[in-house]
């Protein structure tokens, strides 16, 4: 099984072969890592947030905020690359976010808390973007 860059895994397999447990984990199985633990909690560097399983762009650091809840919080994504899926797994109603390109999970996205102006949060696992920084 031999797949370029540029080219999707059609099956959980192939993805298994691309990421790593861990990614595999969180992009393919819908896992949370834990709390303060991922890269980019704090990260305030510009550039662009892509998604780790295809390299789709997903966010904008200038959309980045201290929501202080323990993984990166954007209040806007770029237009058309998540999308939202109802989550009503642990008892409780939430939207799920996942890449629109290859339909990996990223996070939550929760509305009317507040924190900035377009009072929206996609929280977001670190390990299922990867930011390309401003002028990489």
């Amino acid at each position: 099984m031999s797949l370029s860059d540029n080219e999707l895994p059609r099956t959980e397999d192939e993805w298994r072969v691309r990421l790593s447990p861990e990614e595999f984990r969180v992009l393919r199985e819908a896992g949370t890592e834990r709390p303060w633990t991922g890269e980019y909690v704090d990260t305030k560097t510009p550039g662009v947030y892509h998604c780790r399983a295809c390299g789709a762009e997903l966010f904008r650091s200038e959309d980045k905020f201290d929501s202080h809840c323990g993984w990166p919080s954007f209040d806007d994504a770029i237009p058309g690359a998540v999308k939202e899926i109802p989550d009503n797994t642990l008892g409780m109603r939430r939207v799920e976010i996942r890449c629109a390109r290859c339909d990996s999970h990223l996070g939550h996205v929760f509305e009317g808390e507040g924190f900035t102006p377009k009072d929206t949060r996609h929280c977001v696992n670190s390990i299922s973007v990867r930011l390309e920084p401003k002028g990489s």
